[in-house]
């Protein structure tokens, strides 16, 4: 397993250098490479293109505010890549157009045009960027109402506040993570549910900015329970599993727990556990043996694949994030060729499927494809 994970790792950094030696060499038409000017675009290109990974490398052997800082100003390359690499690619769309329509004068192949349209791109990315930047920093609240015909001793209803993919870490942190709790805890949830994902990578900048200090602030009178995330394992999960239980957070491994009032919360190991310890994750079926299935009961699987399984297996409530719901546009339409759900509410059979596209980011803390999102269900007791 350990093998399929460094080729995976492999074909990931190998499309990332050809992409950005795409982008490279659509700049490198407009210098002549004899000049000074040349070597400072490929000094700032290929610095801006290789900061993040050497300063996620550089976190990992001295984790420090200069490795932090490069972290961030390396994120934002992600989101400029994509939306220059899509720039580019309508500028070939508009050559073969002008082309097809057989015009004497081809404009589209003029170079004047061409530097023009990339300066143009290059502005609009900027844009798109600092938009998607503050839009990421908003969380919003999503409500929604589901209503189980099953018992909860005492409660006629029961308020849940959920939060999936926060990604503490280098860029998610201080006041970002206090923002997040504030949200959360300003919803008087009896319950709070994070479905993975809650640490980013590496676990040293959570450390080091005291961030558990900060979950600690998270209030539910019926507790606070969370899942593996891939995150949770790229990092090592032992270590982030045990942080997150240190800082009053209940971390529900491939197992379930009956509160006091017959509430059952389910909670699987990732479905990537396979990819980083050779080991699988238990059935979900086998999980839920000895769940008395009259009272209701609520599942939290990291990544939405499957979700027949959860209607199957008799879970009333199935809880997931991962997605990001592809976070940055266009990649939502990606997302949503892969995942069955790839954010929001379903329905399968009995079982009442969401799917939250989170509310925190991976790579830049750039959202322009969705607004991240803090989940506020009221579960209605029909029955009691």
């Amino acid at each position: 397993m350990r093998k399929q994970f460094l080729i995976f790792i492999a074909f990931i950094i190998a499309l990332y250098t050809l992409i950005n030696y795409f982008l490279f060499a659509q700049g490198k038409g407009f210098f002549d490479t004899n000049t000074t000017v040349y070597l400072v675009y490929v000094l700032i290109f290929w610095t801006l293109a290789f900061i993040y990974p050497v300063a996620r490398i550089l976190g990992r052997l001295w984790c420090s505010k200069c490795s932090d800082v490069l972290t961030v100003i390396g994120s934002f390359w992600f989101a400029v890549m994509l939306y220059l690499f899509l720039g580019i690619i309508l500028l070939k769309l508009i050559k073969l157009m002008n082309l097809a329509t057989f015009v004497p004068y081809t404009f589209a192949y003029d170079l004047s045009f061409e530097r023009n349209f990339l300066v143009g791109t290059a502005a609009s990315s900027l844009v798109i960027i600092i938009y998607g930047f503050i839009n990421a920093r908003i969380p919003r609240v999503r409500k929604l109402d589901i209503s189980i015909n099953k018992p909860i001793i005492g409660l006629s209803s029961l308020t849940i506040a959920v939060a999936s993919d926060i990604h503490l870490g280098n860029i998610v942190a201080g006041r970002m993570a206090k923002k997040i709790v504030k949200s959360i805890n300003r919803l008087n949830p009896d319950i709070i549910l994070l479905a993975g994902d809650v640490v980013d990578e590496d676990l040293a900048p959570v450390i080091r900015f005291d961030l558990g200090e900060c979950l600690k602030q998270l209030k539910a009178p019926l507790g606070i329970y969370a899942i593996t995330g891939n995150h949770e394992y790229i990092g090592g999960v032992t270590s982030a599993c045990q942080y997150l239980q240190e800082h009053g957070i209940r971390v529900l491994r491939d197992e379930w727990i009956q509160l006091e009032n017959g509430l059952y919360i389910v909670g699987r190991d990732d479905r990537d556990k396979s990819r980083f310890t050779g080991e699988t994750r238990r059935q979900l079926s086998e999980i839920m043996m000895g769940v008395d299935k009259t009272f209701p009961v609520i599942l939290l699987d990291h990544q939405p694949f499957e979700l027949d399984q959860a209607a199957t297996c008799g879970a009333d409530l199935s809880i997931s994030g991962h997605t990001h719901h592809g976070q940055m546009w266009p990649l939502n339409y990606i997302t949503r060729m892969i995942y069955e759900l790839s954010w929001g509410y379903k329905k399968k059979g009995d079982t009442h499927c969401y799917v939250s596209c989170g509310v925190g980011t991976w790579g830049p803390q750039v959202r322009t494809g969705n607004r991240p999102e803090i989940l506020s269900i009221k579960l209605k007791i029909l029955k009691t």
